[in-house]
């Protein structure tokens, strides 16, 4: 059994409940501070015998009850019961991300990572039944999310991606081929992708051959380069400020440059395309358009499903509590005003 809501948004209602509570609150201390000002309150409170103290309370804790319920009866309550296998088409994509230093430069706003980021969030949200994996590299290429229909999750990892992710420094295009070559659902027939999102500073001499053994297995290599061709320093950051640039063993502010020429021949050995971005296009387009055309093939996706409707119930428990309330005098009943079960007669 599965419970959800339909409409989580309506539970941003119950913030009301305190409010409430404190209104009457200070409402009730008002009114008794005029009834102390009219007279002595024991006073006033004889010549009132029938007046209950209690039974505003009371009618006040219904009167909430029941707009807790109606609050949850608005959101949607659902039980599920049945989980179901889905078949939906679409291909697996493996974003392969450079998080070496050089991808801190900011020759592209506000640079190059955090642009490289945006991008790869605007194409998580132009998925629909696609799966997706995502792939940090520099020195090492390591998983950082396998490959997955849920997009949130994606979201989420790849908001806490930075430069030290991956402690040994360089940039490993081959090595982060291969790996994403491994990463891909053994049984599918649907149409493998990766996409390499670098500034191309390749440092192994392997990614071509890696891009060729990709391509044999059927799986196309596109690539995204990040930055620009007259190069640009590396912010050394501290505490969010840029004190210095990154330099060499001699003293020399280290130039990172974007190298087209190797991007587009890892693509052109992936049987893939090479793109260009710049601070506000990243070439996002022309790629989704080009992925959106190859062959989409069947992938299974397991689901909740066969959700029910529970929320009369609560609608009449809240209508039974407002009934209740509406019957509830605030008068002492007569039948109970004389007594007193601990009252001793002489």
């Amino acid at each position: 059994m599965y419970f959800r809501f339909a409409h989580n948004d309506f539970l941003y209602a119950l913030l009301l409940v305190p409010v409430l509570i404190i209104i009457y609150i200070i409402t009730a201390r008002i009114r008794k501070k005029a009834l102390n000002n009219f007279g002595n309150f024991s006073v006033i409170s004889q010549l009132m015998p029938e007046v209950s103290a209690s039974k505003p309370h009371l009618k006040f804790i219904i009167i909430l009850l029941a707009l807790v319920i109606l609050i949850f009866a608005a959101a949607g309550p659902q039980f599920g019961s049945k989980l179901k296998e889905v078949k939906r088409k679409g291909i697996e994509i493996i974003l392969a991300l450079d998080v070496s230093n050089s991808m801190m430069a900011e020759d592209i706003q506000p640079n190059r990572l955090e642009r490289a980021k945006q991008a790869i969030l605007t194409l998580i949200d132009r998925l629909e039944n696609d799966k997706i994996g995502l792939i940090v590299f520099a020195g090492d290429a390591y998983t950082q999310i396998p490959i997955t229909t849920d997009y949130s999750s994606a979201r989420m990892f790849l908001s806490n991606i930075n430069t030290n992710i991956v402690s040994r420094q360089g940039t490993a295009i081959g090595a982060a081929i291969e790996l994403a070559s491994k990463s891909f659902s053994p049984s599918t027939e649907a149409s493998k992708v990766i996409v390499i999102i670098s500034d191309g500073e390749n440092h192994e001499g392997n990614a071509i051959e890696a891009a060729k053994t990709a391509a044999d297995k059927g799986i196309k290599i596109f690539t995204i380069g990040m930055g620009s061709t007259k190069g640009s320093p590396i912010p050394q950051n501290s505490n969010q400020l840029v004190q210095d640039f990154r330099r060499d063993n001699q003293g020399n502010i280290i130039m990172t440059k974007l190298n087209v020429q190797m991007l587009s021949d890892i693509a052109r050995a992936g049987e893939g395309s090479y793109y260009g971005a710049t601070s506000s296009r990243v070439g996002l387009n022309d790629l989704f358009n080009k992925l959106s055309r190859l062959d989409k093939e069947e992938i299974e996706t397991k689901v909740y499903s066969e959700y029910e409707e529970q929320f009369h119930y609560l609608v009449w428990i809240a209508f039974i509590l407002l009934l209740l309330e509406f019957f509830i005098i605030e008068k002492k009943s007569r039948l109970f005003s004389n007594f007193n079960p601990f009252k001793v007669r002489l």
